[in-house]
């Protein structure tokens, strides 16, 4: 499990290690694991050159004693130092082992291979005073390396406002912060490299499934299973109008995971025709509602719920939710239909998705899995799971359904709301992926490539 802690959880395990450890330690380690990081962006040392942007206080330090390590290694090191001070011992390290620190951007020799980003650390608000956000933007072009997170973002809310730091690299230390997990900041992060610098730190709110989670919880058959003990998914979706969506869907639920999968709507005899294993209406452990359902989203959502088992309601069924259902739910909006439910603005939703995630969870006690490049799956205590699988090809017209009718195979299969929902998200994104091989794709790409992806886990 990829865990995303807050500052103040981090600042105490922080606290708690450097009781333990000489003065100075934590620093070093961290500048050791910065210093090797940049060296292998840079790929050697010798004759490389970076530039430090250096802000007041510990995330300076780093920068600086890292400095001086990558001088030791043939590099040359400058440093624009735009906090109110600097780091004194990290200033000393540099200077003494040879760094220079020049005076502003037009003194910063044009050659600079990277660029670190140490302006402001883990305990800045979102955005950039001017002088630094000047800096920033005089340098572009060159790669960057964000010390911790990259400058200007928010660090616990993933929220942006204003100017900040773009990285193609972001080196943090001892856990992921939300701002590596969460959009728009993840965007800002690049890739992101962990240095273990020994912190011993609690349950975070935010999280990411790694592979071996998920392959941990896709659910196996037992040895005596039969069809209706593996679970029965049952998929109320289509109209007239989209029936493709019904399609779409039930290849999402026709994943493998379920014993059998049953078929309700308009389109019973072009799902049959796709799937003939597909049957129709009768008993089974979860329902999935409302993708390409039209004007009759409203009956079949209310259908599904007399049957009194869990439900995935997604698409137009959203709309003809307005307040907690009886019975365990997964709610699939993007930012538009999380909007009409909220009574928010979509630009709101996608500035502070994980606010409005969590705040969907909790006014409709349920879990909410809210659609983005970076999805996010909320539960209505404030636990939330990121998806970090998946590729933008997966922006693609019917994606949606069968990310619907997997989650809600899933839900038939045994799994809570929210372990379906997250499972379901990351294994959706990474047939997406497998499918796409650098290349486009539509939906039902995803759909076929579940397979593999699954017998790849298990």
């Amino acid at each position: 499990m990829r865990s995303a802690h807050t500052v103040g959880q981090v600042r105490d395990a922080e606290a708690d290690l450097m009781r333990d450890l000489p003065d100075g330690a934590l620093m070093q380690r961290a500048a050791a694991g910065l210093a090797s990081a940049v060296i292998d962006l840079l790929g050697g040392g010798y004759g490389r050159r970076v530039l430090l942007l250096v802000g007041s206080g510990d995330n300076g330090g780093d920068a600086l004693f890292a400095g001086a390590l990558l001088r030791r290694r043939g590099v040359g090191v400058e440093a624009l130092l735009l906090g109110s001070s600097a780091h004194e011992a990290g200033l000393a390290a540099l200077l003494t082992s040879g760094g220079s620190v020049v005076e502003s951007v037009a003194d910063v020799d044009r050659a600079t291979d990277v660029v670190v980003d140490a302006i402001v650390g883990i305990g800045g608000r979102p955005g950039l005073k001017p002088e630094a956000a000047g800096a920033v933007a005089a340098l572009e072009g060159i790669p960057v390396v964000a010390v911790d997170v990259p400058s200007g973002v928010g660090v616990d809310t993933g929220e942006v406002d204003g100017p900040h730091v773009h990285a193609d690299l972001t080196v943090t230390f001892g856990t992921h912060k939300v701002a590596h997990l969460v959009d728009p900041a993840a965007q800002a992060s690049g890739a992101v490299h962990l240095v273990d610098i020994g912190l011993d730190l609690p349950e975070a709110a935010v999280e990411a499934l790694q592979p071996a989670d998920v392959a941990a919880l896709v659910p196996r058959p037992g040895g005596d299973a039969q069809k209706y003990s593996r679970g029965v998914v049952g998929v109320r979706a289509g109209s007239e109008t989209y029936p493709g969506a019904a399609l779409l869907c039930v290849a999402g639920a026709s994943c493998g995971l379920v014993g059998m999968v049953r078929y309700v709507g308009h389109a019973a005899d072009a799902v049959r025709s796709t799937h003939p294993e597909v049957v129709g209406d009768g008993r089974v452990q979860a329902w999935v509602v409302g993708p390409g359902g039209g004007d009759e989203a409203g009956e079949a959502l209310a259908a599904a719920l007399a049957d009194s088992v869990p439900v995935v309601v997604d698409a137009d069924a959203l709309s003809h939710v307005g307040a907690p259902l009886a019975v365990p739910a997964v709610l699939t909006p993007h930012a538009g239909e999380l909007a009409a439910m909220l009574g928010a603005d979509r630009t709101e939703i996608e500035a502070r998705p994980l606010h409005f995630a969590r705040r969907a969870a909790e006014a409709y006690d349920t879990v909410v899995l809210l659609k983005g490049r970076r999805t996010l799956v909320a539960r209505p205590d404030g636990r939330v799971r990121v998806t970090t699988t998946g590729v933008p090809w997966l922006a693609t017209a019917g994606a949606g359904d069968v990310l619907a009718g997997l989650v809600g195979a899933l839900l038939a299969a045994g799994l809570s709301p929210w372990d379906a929902a997250s499972v379901g998200s990351w294994l959706h994104g990474a047939a997406a992926t497998e499918a796409s091989a650098g290349g486009p794709i539509v939906a039902r790409d995803v759909a076929h490539a579940l397979g593999g992806v699954l017998r790849s886990l298990i």
